[in-house]
């Protein structure tokens, strides 16, 4: 079968890459194990590093996936699986308004519609965010059946994203599953646009001897996951039968609840002092005003009934990242 990853050029979309091919096989369409023989990586540009591009079985495809002719041309076999990560970030959407239109909704449903011309019923995991809560009406803690209310343009996207992943799903044409995740952390490499980039670099940056800036209070919570659990769980919900998840398509993801007080003693705790950089705390109003419209903690008792897994603890993610990016010498 092939794998299809858009935003596969992104820090979770290149690992995940390594994890389906470590895992050789996935449920295909006809509700069996099937060879993983071919792994098409879409974005706007290919990186270089790893994983290798010159990979057997990995295949590298540039463009726009709202372009569906170029999706079309990616998902030319019935047995397939599509996992769509692809999306303009959060900062980004709001002052962007039509590129994300474009990225995050014409993307979206040109991914479903190639999906849907297969006739196949292929498994299609789309990443959406607890960004899809907020607003002023957001709960302290979110379930998965809390109403979505959000007040950001990506929030506002990925909400229609999983309606649209659920309708799709109760017409036949997919069989889609979404990841609504929590903030994923730690991301090597430089910030990027999105409103929660702050929470790796209070992780990377002073790992490496870098100033790092806390922009919100630092007593708020903010529900987060490492990337190798999310990686895992994004494998897991597409080896779910479908049966299983029911008619609402939509799975918080786990995340354990954290302020940034909270980080940056897990940092003191795990990492040698005489490598941390300072930590300091600027207000940023636009950030903050983000992260007061999201939910500071979540419920995700579907995802651990369907077998998803959470974090041990916060010093368990940086210690995974000391040994993927940053090995104390």
């Amino acid at each position: 079968m092939r794998v299809v990853i858009t935003g596969g050029a992104g820090f979770l979309g290149r690992r995940l890459a390594d994890r389906v091919l470590a895992a050789g096989q996935l449920t295909g369409p006809s509700g069996q194990a099937e060879s993983v023989d071919d792994v098409v990586l879409v974005d706007v540009a290919r990186p270089g590093g790893p994983p290798a591009g010159d990979h057997p079985r990995i295949r590298w495809v540039t463009g726009d996936i709202a372009d569906a002719a170029l999706m079309a041309s990616v998902t030319d076999r019935d047995d397939v699986s599509i996992f769509h990560l692809a999306a303009m970030v959060s900062a980004g959407c709001e002052q962007d308004f039509d590129g994300a239109m474009r990225a995050n909704l014409d993307g979206t449903r040109a991914v479903l519609d190639s999906a849907r011309a297969r006739g196949s019923c292929p498994r299609v995991v789309f990443a959406s965010s607890i960004a899809a809560f907020g607003g002023a009406a957001v709960a302290d803690t979110v379930a998965d059946d809390t109403k979505l209310t959000p007040e950001t343009t990506y929030g506002t996207l990925k909400a229609i994203g999983e309606l649209l992943v659920n309708d799709y799903t109760r017409r036949g044409f997919i069989d889609g599953r979404t990841c609504r995740l929590p903030t994923v952390i730690i991301r090597p490499g430089r910030p990027n646009a999105a409103a929660s980039s702050w929470v790796s670099s209070v992780f990377r940056e002073p790992i490496s001897g870098q100033s790092a800036v806390v922009p919100i209070d630092p007593d708020i919570p903010v529900p987060l996951t490492g990337y190798a659990t999310v990686v895992e769980n994004m494998l897991r919900l597409h080896e779910v039968d479908g049966q299983r998840i029911g008619t609402d398509r939509a799975v918080n993801f786990p995340a354990i609840s954290v302020t940034a007080r909270q980080m940056i003693e897990a940092v003191s705790s795990t990492v040698d002092d005489r490598r941390i950089g300072p930590i300091t705390h600027q207000l940023d109003p636009l950030i903050s005003k983000v992260f007061a419209g999201w939910a500071q903690r979540s419920r995700f008792d579907r995802a651990t009934h369907l077998g998803l897994i959470v974090d041990e603890s916060l010093p368990s993610i940086i210690q995974t990242y000391l040994l993927d990016y940053a090995p104390i010498t």
